[in-house]
């Protein structure tokens, strides 16, 4: 990797984010104060401040779904994003789209899920089995 992304924004509680990034989302906690925390997610920073968070639409079309807009996310390995998938199934976290593949057997194949955090953020998950396909055409 030869840059990092840093992403930052809003949420309205951080003992709810800090329980959800770390037990849920196995990233490690960072820096902080009483009115943000960073997280290393998946070798990227995210910093979480207190806020309103940013309204949320499922606009987005991809495919035959509606997909919540904006969001942001991760392209894990195949076996990275089974074990995350997992995790959130067994914290019960509601999907707004349920782990499944996309484009199956075509360039770009890939696995994919939508959910939120606890202040209503969405995040994709997306899979792959070759991450040298994630900009196959």
């Amino acid at each position: 990797m030869t840059a990092l992304f840093h992403y930052a924004y809003h949420v309205t509680s951080l003992d709810a984010t800090r329980d959800f990034y770390t037990q849920v989302l196995g990233c490690t906690e960072g820096r902080s104060t009483d009115t943000w925390v960073d997280f290393d997610f998946y070798g990227h920073q995210l910093s979480l401040h207190l806020g309103t968070p940013s309204p949320i639409s499922n606009t987005g079309k991809v495919g035959d779904h509606l997909v919540p807009m904006p969001h942001f996310g991760l392209i894990l390995a195949l076996d990275e994003w089974q074990k995350v998938a997992k995790r959130l199934t067994e914290a019960n976290v509601p999907f707004d789209l349920a782990p499944s593949v996309r484009f199956a057997g075509l360039p770009g194949e890939q696995w994919t899920m939508f959910f939120k955090d606890p202040s209503g953020n969405a995040i994709e998950l997306k899979g792959f089995k070759d991450l040298a396909q994630v900009y196959a055409k």
